[in-house]
């Protein structure tokens, strides 16, 4: 048996594939204090002998949680060595001002306190030259002040240039553990070996903080599960898409931030490439909030820097607002729009809605939990486009509660409750199209060119009406949509990213010299890999180059070609098609190599009943927006078998999300579970 859990800050989804291949979901409200107890709920509801799970897969928001100042968590002391005279480069960062025109804006708290910060002698050149040592003494002296008085800081060394030449972070990392047994010691180019010295040393000093956290988390999940006789392999989500063994992840804790979005996407990329689709849009809208990613030939969008705990705004990240980790990871937009979002009236008398969300507790009025602020579910079941139950009964829903709540809003706008649900609505709808645009048409891409797969336990509810305003012409509702970013998790390769500095031009180097630290890194791929447990057979490796013009400051990712003037006139095309110029004239500089490894793992096989037992669960009044209340068949989705369709307007309830077609559209079951709903 294989099972995928991914904890969100509202909900922990949870999927278990069977043996005889048969899926089961769960969601279990996520306890924020004490997530790991949230995951061993959701095991033990399945009532299965553990000691028969032969792989478990973990994803979470945690890593971007405690950035937020999520209750419950809070940051290690961090202690930061590097060169004398360089303490404050983690606190100026970047002179760029993330908002032009804001005179309030105040830059981020340093990540470290200045008290801190430890200057030492010992200097490495640009050229890899020691031009100064560093000195046992003075090492050790520091070691003392550090970890004296029971002190067991988390330390970070990150000194100049020791991308190319590592010796001295060494160096310094073993006089330090002879001193300071009980911390963690991170080193800047065990985790990001290239230049640019504030964004390496940020990297650093995140991965420290989060291991800790990281380590008390997986650990305990891990452990309660080794209580319970698991014997399988234990794995973690990677924010680039790929998954990696408790070891590897806590080598690099950085990798896990973004892991359960990521998740989702690997979940959309799939199922597009099962439904033979190149150009696929990923929109995820769960409690709390709404995120969207784009799929091209089934491989998510990547970028190589994202900012933990940044101001986001209009589902962007506001540059330079928080702390940068520079690793791959799939490019998503975000937005503050979920079903527990809460609609509220500023003082200029204008509808918003968000970024404050009613969570699991208390949740949306509706829930009857003693949440009394109106919300986007609570919207949706006045307009009548959500089942009297959520969660296969779990969860019974109260239109009384929910109309109350969304009369403080109507009094306050000057329309009545049905008005203002509608308005509620289509304004969570235009923020989330924002999204979606951000990853597309900002990316120069066509959104009608795309299909829109929409799942969490929102996202079906408001996609076709979404669709329309971005201007997409179908949308595909997977199979288990609520728990979709779970599946994603078993349907997950291992993937691993080995880099080398380079630093030199292009025709200054030779292909042999290249071939030589491909080798190095593919190795590294292989072993990391094997020690894993993949087959050899099973394990993938791919060569990219990362190249710029000479001076530019941010490079661009090729494949890599066996030619050096391939490599130039790859990057030309590339540079003209991202930037609409290029100039073969200006010499090309190869910032660094890297290597992908990938290990194949086997995916869930996704199969609908071909049986059809269409049956009405009720039939009620629906308000769709283009032609106000209409007669709505509410049909179970267990009921339909591959090749049904089903007319609009009509709401199909799952288990864990629930479908809205409206008036004039279908939406026909596809052989994989999959809903097609089309014009």
């Amino acid at each position: 048996m294989r099972m995928g859990v991914d904890v969100g800050g509202t909900f922990t989804d949870l999927i278990l594939l069977e043996d005889s291949g048969k899926i089961r979901i769960l969601k279990v409200d996520t306890l924020s204090k004490e997530p790991y107890k949230s995951v061993i709920e959701g095991v033990l509801s399945f009532g299965i002998d553990i000691s028969k799970l032969g792989l478990f897969v973990n994803a979470s928001t945690l890593g971007t949680n405690i950035f937020f100042g999520q209750e419950g968590l809070e940051f290690p002391e961090v202690v930061l060595v590097t060169n004398k005279g360089f303490e404050d480069i983690i606190e100026i960062g970047r002179q760029n001002r993330p908002e032009l025109y804001d005179l309030f804006f105040e830059k981020p708290r340093p990540l470290v306190p200045r008290r801190n910060r430890y200057g030492v002698r010992g200097r490495i050149a640009s050229d890899k030259r020691i031009i100064e040592d560093v000195t046992e003494e003075e090492i050790l002296g520091l070691a003392d002040k550090i970890c004296g008085a029971n002190r067991s800081p988390v330390i970070v060394v990150s000194l100049l240039n020791s991308y190319l030449n590592p010796s001295h972070e060494r160096r310094i990392k073993s006089l330090l553990e002879k001193r300071c047994k009980n911390s963690i010691i991170v080193c800047s180019h065990e985790v990001d070996p290239l230049p640019m010295e504030y964004e390496r040393t940020s990297s650093a000093v995140i991965n420290a903080m989060l291991k800790p956290l990281l380590e008390n988390y997986l650990e305990r999940v891990y452990g309660e599960l080794k209580k319970r006789g698991f014997k399988g392999v234990f794995l973690a989500m990677q924010s680039s898409g790929g998954v990696a063994s408790l070891q590897e992840i806590l080598r690099v804790p950085a990798t896990f931030i973004e892991s359960g979005p990521a998740a989702g996407a690997i979940a959309t990329a799939y199922l597009s490439s099962l439904l033979k689709t190149p150009k696929a849009i990923g929109f995820d809208m769960g409690g709390t909030t709404a995120k969207s990613f784009t799929v091209l030939d089934g491989e998510p969008i990547l970028t190589d820097f994202y900012e933990v705990g940044g101001k986001v705004h209009a589902g962007r990240i506001v540059s330079g607002s928080g702390y940068p980790v520079r690793y791959p990871f799939i490019d998503i937009a975000e937005v503050s729009a979920g079903g527990g979002s809460i609609a509220w009236v500023d003082k200029g008398g204008f509808l918003r809605v968000g970024p404050r969300s009613a969570g699991a507790f208390p949740g949306p009025a509706c829930y009857g939990k003693g949440g009394s602020h109106p919300t986007v579910t609570d919207a949706n079941l006045v307009l009548g486009r959500l089942p009297s139950v959520l969660a296969g009964g779990r969860l019974r829903l109260d239109e009384k509660l929910a109309r109350s709540a969304i009369k403080m809003i109507a009094d306050k706008i000057g329309s009545d409750i049905i008005d203002a649900a509608v308005k509620i609505i289509r304004l969570v709808n235009t923020n989330m199209a924002r999204a979606i645009r951000i990853v597309t048409v900002e990316k120069g891409l066509d959104p009608s060119e795309f299909v829109l797969f929409a799942f969490g336990g929102a996202g079906p509810l408001h996609a076709v009406e979404l669709s329309v305003e971005v201007g997409i012409g179908k949308v595909v509702v997977p199979p288990y949509p609520g728990v979709f970013s779970a599946l994603g998790l078993l349907a997950s390769d291992f993937k691993h990213y080995f880099t080398r500095s380079i630093g030199k031009l292009l025709f200054e180097l030779d292909l042999k010299f290249l071939e030589n630290v491909f080798s190095e890194l593919e190795e590294k791929a292989f072993s990391t890999l094997v020690s894993e447990g993949v087959p050899r057979d099973k394990i993938r490796v791919m060569r990219f180059v990362n190249a710029m013009y000479r001076g530019q400051s941010y490079s661009l990712t090729l494949p890599y070609v066996a030619s050096i003037t391939g490599i130039a006139e790859l990057f030309n095309s590339k540079h003209k098609a991202t930037y609409g110029f290029s100039s073969e004239s200006e010499p090309i500089e190869v910032a660094s190599v890297s290597v992908v490894g990938v290990g194949i793992n086997e995916k869930p096989r996704l199969e609908k009943s071909s049986t059809s037992k269409k049956e009405l669960s009720e039939s009620k009044k629906v308000f769709d927006f283009k032609d106000g209340w209409v007669d709505a068949e509410f049909i179970g989705y267990d009921s339909l078998g591959v090749g049904d369709i089903v007319y609009g307007p009509s709401i199909i309830s799952y288990y864990d999300s629930t479908l809205y077609i409206p008036v004039g559209y279908r939406g026909r079951v596809g052989m994989f579970g999959e809903i097609v709903v089309y014009r």
